[in-house]
């Protein structure tokens, strides 16, 4: 049995015991599987850091003006948090969706990258990319989803799986957007932090002017790096996860469109119900309608 098919029975091993019950978060913090047919419409959500392998399938996940499709055999790996939109178009009944999502630990990646004789050089790629599965990934990916049945062994072993993980990835041919990222040079770092602001301040008024200046660059400079990063620019970014939390308090909150949009940093609820319908497809009331009954859903 070849690595993907011990994979694949791993998995369907764990929402067998499960109830196929998707997303399926696991006794291990950060390991989530997937399991779905085709979707009617994207799903968006923020991005952590992580290796998202295709057990079977196929997927395009899209960041900004950055689309990328993945299928089985094959893995997306998203090096810095940020909003995006996915959709499964490959998968059914017979032969679902089926994924495997490895949240990656920074302190363990900038551990790794000391150790390394020779660390892979920063460069400026996107932040997110797809990659050709090989045994050994896939490997790991099985093992870790096999500590499952172990549960009193997950503290134990999981870190040295996550340890080669990390390995794998840092000397890959991707190696070099991870390293610039996780452990980059103090400018990258600091672009990232100016990111994890963006996230946690959506809700405020945040000049671009700050976000340079708190990144050591100049605004022109930090403008044409973020988006080189994101695929979007500051505030399509910030818009993006506004939008996002906006929708997570319609459906979890009960809140009215009105009052979800000055939650959320609006001052005008025309504006906003025009953005959100321009993102999901349909108006604020009517589209948490259809996500609180949706007709025909997939496990």
């Amino acid at each position: 049995m070849d690595e993907l098919s011990r994979l694949r029975d791993a998995v369907d091993t764990c929402f067998a015991c499960h109830g196929n019950a998707s997303p399926l978060y696991t006794a291990i913090d950060g390991l989530i599987l997937l399991r779905s047919a085709a979707e009617r419409n994207p799903a968006h959500i923020l991005h952590k850091p992580a290796l998202c392998i295709v057990v079977q399938g196929a997927k395009w996940t899209s960041f900004g003006a950055l689309r990328l499709e993945y299928r089985t055999g094959q893995a997306m790996v998203v090096s810095v948090e940020m909003p995006g939109a996915s959709q499964v178009v490959e998968g059914g009944e017979g032969a679902p969706y089926l994924s495997v999502v490895i949240e990656l630990d920074r302190a363990i990646m900038r551990e790794v990258f000391e150790r390394m004789e020779a660390p892979p050089v920063p460069d400026d790629r996107a932040g997110a990319f797809v990659l050709d599965l090989d045994d050994a990934l896939v490997g790991c990916a099985a093992r870790a989803v096999g500590l499952l049945r172990e549960p009193q062994a997950i503290p134990i072993l999981y870190p040295a799986v996550m340890r080669e993980i990390c390995y794998r990835l840092l000397a890959g041919p991707h190696g070099a957007v991870l390293s610039r990222l996780v452990v980059g040079v103090d400018r990258d770092r600091r672009l990232v932090e100016a990111i994890h602001a963006l996230r946690e301040k959506f809700d405020r008024v945040l000049r671009v002017d700050d976000l340079a200046a708190a990144a050591g660059l100049s605004p022109t400079a930090f403008h044409r790096q973020f988006k080189a990063l994101t695929a979007m620019t500051p505030m399509q970014f910030q818009k993006q996860i506004r939008l996002m939390e906006a929708r997570r308090l319609l459906l979890s909150g009960g809140m009215s469109a009105e009052a979800a949009a000055f939650a959320v940093g609006y001052a005008s609820p025309s504006q906003f119900s025009r953005e959100y319908r321009r993102m999901f497809g349909l108006p604020p009331a009517r589209d948490a309608l259809r996500l609180s009954d949706p007709p025909g859903a997939a496990a």
